[in-house]
């Protein structure tokens, strides 16, 4: 006995000739005749694009489609690819574990302060509201933090100052470097500093017409020199 009706669905089918392949998709009703299920051809949808011929075979289905625009409710949005890159970034140049060994808080916090300042520069309370604008927070696991955190990893920071310049010199410098100084001055007419071998220290400094607040050179063990005089010949 016949039956009339029968499901409909979506069938791909797959001819080569030759070397090359083609693809045709047909709406078909299957019908069951006794033991015998038999297919029959409604449409040949072949033509339609991709994304047509996808919602119509969730729709024979039984799946229920709606817009995109009315399945989703757009809660927030913030912000997240350029933080993505700098943290990537950071990630390979290995800075947290340049900061401390251990993760911690306070490490957390001032990863997010170097990213922060290459992102958009600003004050520690920008910082904070930075934390909020974009994914900066959430990726680091500092989202609820306030200026006063800010400040609290910055003295945490403070008391790690020589352990990082070691690194950073074992990481950069080699046998004979040149140092790293800083000079701070109204006029400066001319700085001239020469670090000789890696292990001594031995260091001349000179400056024309210039008011020297403080210089410093770092070795490749860490080592530091400073120098407090008011003027330098």
């Amino acid at each position: 006995m016949t039956r009339i009706g029968g499901a409909m669905h979506v069938a791909k089918i797959s001819r080569r000739h030759g070397e090359r392949e083609y693809e045709s998709y047909l709406v078909r009703r299957s019908i069951r005749e006794g033991r015998r299920v038999r297919h029959e051809t409604v449409a040949n949808v072949s033509r339609l694009p991709a994304e047509a011929i996808e919602a119509l075979t969730l729709a024979l289905k039984g799946v229920a489609l709606v817009p995109a625009g009315e399945a989703f409710e757009i809660v927030r949005a913030r912000k997240h690819g350029h933080v993505d890159a700098v943290l990537s970034a950071a990630r390979r140049l290995g800075v947290a574990r340049l900061l401390d060994r251990e993760p911690s808080p306070e490490r957390d916090l001032c990863l997010a302060m170097i990213a922060g300042r290459v992102l958009a520069g600003g004050s520690k309370l920008a910082c904070t509201r930075q934390l909020h604008a974009c994914t900066l927070g959430e990726e680091l696991g500092v989202e609820g933090a306030v200026h006063d955190d800010l400040y609290a990893a910055m003295e945490w920071l403070l008391d790690r100052q020589e352990a990082i310049e070691g690194r950073l010199a074992r990481r950069h410098l080699r046998r004979v470097s040149w140092p790293c100084m800083t000079c701070r001055a109204r006029t400066l007419r001319g700085v001239v500093a020469r670090w000789r071998g890696s292990a001594t220290t031995t260091a001349m400094v000179s400056a024309g017409g210039c008011k020297l607040s403080t210089a410093c050179c770092v070795t490749q063990t860490g080592g530091r020199w400073r120098s407090t005089r008011s003027r330098a010949r």
